[in-house]
């Protein structure tokens, strides 16, 4: 594949440091990645924030990296700043606009350079429009009257504007100048958002030649982006489940982030789900960097880990392009230890999925559910789809109703086959929904407590064939944290790929088609080693580890089972915040 087996390493080069290079400088800062790392490839940029390197410049940069033996392509970031002599606009991030006839001729110029010096480039995730000048809102307002729409909203009109960007003003001057030039859109990580700026991923994988994706992670209290950082997994399956073969990676970068670890999370994560590429964004912000020396040291872990990983297999939660509702709750569930995989296409064979608020966003998707459930399929839905699907039918397969009541507390009661019921308590309370039903017809197998009364969090409804389980979501998505361990375990233990987690939340599993998984517990301020228990279904014989070696003669390490029963093998791990474990169960 290139300098590592599995994945190809890049790095993102931006248009300031093109337009600036020094042969000098630049050889000592590939020379200090080289120190640490592989590096197979460079996306190199000419244009960004009105700023185009010339060509002189351009073909310095590219001589450099070639006699260095790594492969040079094009990158673009579509910002720039109000033409000189034109009033401002208020633009985020001084983003295009895109009724602004002299952006729109700079545009094309830009993508016919490029298609001129590269066979290939990506377009960096600042390609969508916030724009809301008087030319903006004509469109909207054209735009909307002629399809009918009478709420004013953006979304319909940015998405078919950008739809027509992208083919005339991006890729049409672009593969004018070189009808080879290959180009990538690249997907930015707040995907519930891309409709209301313009973002098109159901038209525009007709449109490009690639996707990608942005895996980065952030600091989820100090910034903006409140980005679970199963994201940087789960976002990867999304992009290659909606077009196969075509995800040309995840990139990620060092910014808004506090702790070491939780930089080269977003390696890890990204890693973990098999990406064709791994990009460091971007070369100027990381030389000379005390993150570099770190992932190069993991880059070779992990390659070597993923030399004995199948294909990522998990609970595929249906999110239909397009969507938006329960933000990322998906991710925080990921963050509980449930394998969630992402995909924009209904999962009909799947022998179990789940759907959120945001899987609503089908009209159809209370047939699709009906049908599914009642041949057999096992569904878990959120309370915000149930509320959402509440004037579809929905009523047809549940008692459970919503009158707008909110409850809190922290005393729990589980269900569990084979030990009763437990009692335990969580860290805090907790905010949740009352899904009020009927009892006997629906059963909660898990329940919170108030005062005398307890709620079901955790429901079963079964249905011809099939059954249909409703989760009721915090009101504060990171409430589900504060559940018990055995909260979270019976969960994951009516949705799992054949093994799950017996443990607190803040840890992932990892599974894959050939009956290896990975184990990852993220670092936080309070992360300590912790003990879990990994049950497999059926019986097996132990565990291997197939990169920790156990004598001088290179055999792997196993562990033994703790026991095996009703139908189950339990395994006993130690898990170290931080240290991602690859396991094989051997049978």
């Amino acid at each position: 594949m290139g300098n590592y087996r599995n994945f190809r390493l890049v790095y993102y080069f931006v248009a300031q440091g093109t337009a600036r290079a020094e042969k000098e400088k630049l050889e000592k800062d590939i020379a200090f990645f080289e120190k640490h790392m592989r590096v197979d490839k460079v996306y190199l940029e000419p244009f960004r924030s009105g700023v185009l390197a010339d060509e002189a410049h351009l073909e310095l940069c590219r001589k450099v990296f070639e006699e260095h033996g790594i492969e040079v392509a094009g990158g673009l970031t579509t910002t720039i700043p109000t033409p000189e002599g034109d009033p401002p606009k208020q633009r985020l991030f001084d983003t295009f606009c895109y009724n602004d006839e002299k952006m729109l001729a700079r545009l094309r110029d830009v993508c016919s350079y490029l298609g001129k010096h590269f066979n290939e480039f990506i377009i960096d995730d600042f390609f969508f429009t916030n724009c809301t000048c008087s030319a903006c809102r004509r469109g909207r307002d054209e735009y909307n009257l002629s399809h009918g729409i009478r709420d004013g909203s953006w979304q319909a009109y940015r998405l078919a504007l950008m739809e027509k960007v992208s083919r005339e003003d991006v890729i049409s001057p672009a593969k004018a100048a070189n009808p080879a030039c290959r180009i990538t859109i690249k997907y930015p990580n707040w995907a519930e958002s891309y409709q209301e700026t313009g973002y098109n991923p159901a038209a525009q994988r007709k449109l490009f030649d690639r996707i990608y994706t942005g895996t980065e992670a952030r600091d989820t209290i100090t910034t903006d982006q409140h980005l679970p950082r199963y994201l940087s997994y789960s976002l990867m399956t999304y992009f290659e489940s909606m077009w196969p073969g075509h995800n040309g990676g995840g990139w990620f970068d060092p910014f808004d982030l506090r702790i070491t670890e939780q930089y080269l999370e977003q390696a890890f994560l990204t890693v973990f789900s098999r990406p064709k590429e791994v990009m460091m964004f971007c070369f100027q912000a990381l030389a000379d960097h005390p993150f570099v020396p770190s992932l190069g040291y993991h880059l070779d872990k992990l390659d070597e880990v993923m030399d004995h990983c199948g294909s990522p297999a998990g609970i595929p939660c249906y999110l239909p392009d397009n969507c938006q509702g329960e933000d990322n709750v998906q991710d925080f569930l990921g963050m509980c230890g449930l394998p969630v995989m992402l995909t924009p296409f209904w999962p009909e064979k799947a022998s179990a999925l789940l759907l959120t608020r945001s899987s609503a966003c089908d009209p159809n998707v209370v047939e699709k559910l009906e049908k599914y459930v009642a041949e057999g399929g096992k569904a878990l839905v959120t309370s915000g789809f149930l509320e959402a699907a509440m004037d579809r039918g929905i009523q047809r397969m549940t008692s459970i109703r919503f009158t707008g009541r909110h409850i809190h507390g922290r005393r729990y009661r589980v269900e569990n086959s084979h030990r009763g019921l437990d009692f335990p308590t969580g860290t805090e309370e907790i905010n949740v929904p009352v899904c009020e039903f009927r009892n006997n017809s629906t059963w909660a197998v898990a329940k919170v407590a108030d005062t005398e009364e307890s709620f079901g969090i955790f429901l079963k409804d079964t249905y011809g064939n099939g059954q249909m389980w409703t989760l009721a979501v915090p009101d504060s998505f990171p409430d589900f944290y504060k559940m018990p361990g055995r909260v979270l375990t019976r969960i994951r233990k009516e949705f799992n790929t054949g093994a799950y987690l017996a443990c607190k939340a803040g840890i992932s599993l990892f599974p894959y088609d050939n009956d290896t998984l990975i184990i990852y517990p993220y670092v936080t301020s309070q992360a300590q080693p912790l003990t879990v228990y990994l049950h497999v279904a059926g019986e097996a014989r132990s565990l291997e580890m197939p990169v920790r070696k156990s004598s001088p003669a290179g055999e792997p390490s196993r562990i033994s089972p703790l026991y095996t029963r009703d139908g189950e093998t339990v395994f006993e791990l130690t898990a170290v915040p931080g240290r991602y474990e690859l396991y094989r169960i051997i049978r």
